[in-house]
């Protein structure tokens, strides 16, 4: 009989201090990817927007240095530097204890995104060394640490006339899987903030590159400001000129809306506590929901737009809209740490009853605008009828939700979920090479058909009637938009494989649109892939090598002697046998596969609509501009 292993006191651990951060990362920065590397910046900065919201700070510096560290300054009142009831410096117990700040009911902050008061402590730990300055009282304090540890005690720098928070860290290599700060996600991520703290300078440089790059962020008109930055980034016609906001106070506690409709189908509403963006919304968002609905379902009905027992669904109400919602209030309530649903009741009544008053005196007082969102939302009700049509038609057509799936499908023989792949791969030709080089017990092949469809200015009706869209929808197996249910999914991995040239690129952008679209939990939930095909294959003599970007042809090229080595441009993936195709793209143990990642809706939205709007120019530069960095897609 097998010995049981021994299980007592002595297995139980304790993780002081800031062990536990640096053992179970994932728990304080949600994962220890890109995402997580670019939490630690975000943790910074929103100590000294939480100083802004307080009143005390209008400036903010944000630097990407050469050596790869970052570093955030703001001109708000600086840590205290007096000795904390502990016996240790105040500024060292913020940056060295967990829960340890002034945002639990002290007074220092009546509002604040920083709800757990872990910030600095945990960017200390999961930081290769993070040093600070703190001016406050005249004097300038600072110290150093490496991993969370000291290794520079607190001490007197010198004198001064200004206060506020120096702060530089470098991210740790022995955490996080890559330590690269991606500009443009992080310049989005200020600019937010900018526009929800109307008045506030942030100055965010980039010292990198051959040239600094230095932007500066300042918005007087706030939110209003965000929702013409994120219409005119849509290319979209607006219905009323003027962006309608509107704000509510009730003690400490704010409500501040918003909003315009354009002639697009596309919904865009953002919503914001705190100033923390609540990715997965929450009451504020709900009740701002609830009053669009009922407040245009009694316009409708007070005017005889309506016919009698007709309603607008909610839905409807909201085509084409831009909105933005941003409450700050005390005590707020989030879901984890990442903070992505607000939970605050109060918050709901708040927002319902403020846009149902304000949006009510809008549309009586400006009443052709009213009848033009009015119609637009009519619009939107036949349309989802039509797209009700057009789903039971293609049902008829081939058993929509019946076993029967598309005739160009070559299926696997998996049936477990976890263990099948799709691949959308692009052309018959390539698509017969993927077939024969597959391994038919988990791998599945579907070829595109046809044009795939931009479904940026596209109703639903129109994608159920696409012959490239449609075969993707029937194999995927969870429907889409209102009817999508992630349950009846049938592969684990769906996988785009694309030539690896501009027009290869068009077609993952296509392709991504669509998800994002209409099946965006999909990419929530890291089901999304593009596969890596080579540039070029590489050989001299019997010898093949295979290269996946310029460089590492150059490379291989070098390391075979130079002499008689010659380097092929695969102009397609048609271009390779089963056998290439294989090896090289498909293959488990050898393919790289990139997995499309969420890392933020802003963005997401900003480049699908730069590629899928009106605008023909902008989208042929960013696609020449950015093809052959497509192994880097991360959207």
């Amino acid at each position: 009989m097998e010995e049981r292993q021994q299980y007592d006191e002595s297995q139980i651990q304790v993780l002081e201090g800031l062990e536990a951060v640096r053992k179970r990362p994932g728990m304080y920065i949600g994962s220890t990817s890109e995402s997580g590397l670019h939490h630690l910046v975000y943790e910074i900065v929103d100590n000294s927007i939480d100083e802004a919201i307080a009143g005390y700070c209008t400036d903010i510096y944000v630097t990407l240095h050469a050596d790869g560290s970052c570093s955030v300054r703001d001109n708000g009142r600086g840590i205290p530097q007096h000795t904390h009831k502990t016996g240790r410096p105040t500024p060292e117990v913020v940056f060295t204890v967990l829960h340890a700040g002034g945002k639990f009911g002290g007074g220092g902050y009546v509002i604040s995104g920083g709800l757990h008061g872990v910030g600095a402590s945990v960017v200390n730990a999961l930081s290769e060394w993070l040093y600070y300055e703190d001016s406050r009282d005249g004097q300038v304090y600072g110290q150093r640490f490496e991993r969370g540890k000291i290794t520079q005690d607190y001490h007197k720098i010198g004198d001064t006339d200004k206060t506020g928070l120096y702060v530089r860290f470098m991210p740790d290599s022995q955490i996080f899987e890559t330590l690269d700060f991606k500009y443009d996600t992080l310049f989005l991520r200020l600019r937010q903030q900018a526009f929800l703290n109307a008045g506030i300078t942030i100055i965010f440089r980039d010292e990198r590159g051959s040239e600094p790059v230095e932007k500066t962020l300042h918005y007087e008109g706030g939110i209003i400001s965000f929702v013409h930055q994120l219409a005119q980034a849509k290319k979209a016609k607006p219905m009323n000129e003027e962006v309608l906001y509107m704000k509510a106070q009730n003690g400490v506690n704010s409500a501040e809306i918003a909003m315009q409709y354009n002639d697009g189908y596309d919904t865009e509403i953002q919503s914001f506590a705190n100033n923390i963006k609540t990715v997965d919304g929450g009451m504020h968002e709900t009740g701002f929901k609830e009053a669009l609905h009922k407040t245009l379902n009694a316009y409708g009905k007070k005017y005889g737009l309506l016919k009698d027992g007709d309603e607008l669904k909610a839905e409807d109400t909201r085509e084409g809209l831009i909105a933005i919602i941003s409450v700050k209030l005390q005590d707020a309530q989030f879901e984890g740490q990442t903070k992505t649903k607000l939970g605050n009741s109060e918050m709901r009544t708040m927002v319902r009853q403020l846009l149902s008053e304000k949006l009510e005196e809008y549309l009586e007082e400006n009443k052709t605008v009213a009848r033009t969102i009015f119609e637009k939302t009519l619009e939107a009700a036949r349309a989802r009828e039509a797209a009700r049509k057009a789903r039971e038609a293609a049902r008829r057509k081939s058993p929509f939700e019946s076993n029967s799936l598309p005739g160009k499908l070559w299926d696997c023989q998996e049936k477990r979920v976890e263990l099948t792949e799709l691949y959308l791969v692009e052309g018959d030709s390539a698509g017969g090479s993927a077939k024969g080089g597959r391994d038919s017990r988990f791998q599945a092949i579907l070829p595109l058909r046809g044009k795939v469809l931009n479904v940026e200015k596209s109703r639903a009706e129109k994608i159920y009637g696409n012959p490239s869209l449609l075969p993707i929808i029937q194999s995927v197996g969870c429907g889409i938009g209102q009817e999508f249910d992630v349950s009846k999914l049938r592969y684990g991995k769906i996988i785009i494989m694309a030539d690896a040239d501009v027009d290869g690129s068009h077609i993952q952008i296509l392709l991504l649109t669509f998800f994002y679209r209409h099946m965006k939990q999909l990419i929530e939930e890291g089901h999304v892939y593009l596969a890596m095909p080579p540039l070029y294959k590489v050989f001299k003599g019997k010898t093949e090598r295979y290269a996946f970007s310029d460089e590492e042809r150059d490379a291989i090229i070098a390391e075979l002697g130079g002499d008689r080595v010659e380097a092929e441009r695969y102009k397609g993936l048609g271009e390779m046998n089963p056998e290439q195709l294989w090896e090289t793209t498909m293959d488990p143990t050898r393919r790289t596969l990139k997995k499309v990642t969420i890392e933020d809706a802003i963005v997401c939205d900003e480049v699908f609509s730069l590629l899928m709007g009106d605008e023909v120019e902008p989208r042929r530069e960013f696609i020449e501009k950015n093809a052959k960095y497509v192994s880097n897609l991360d959207i």
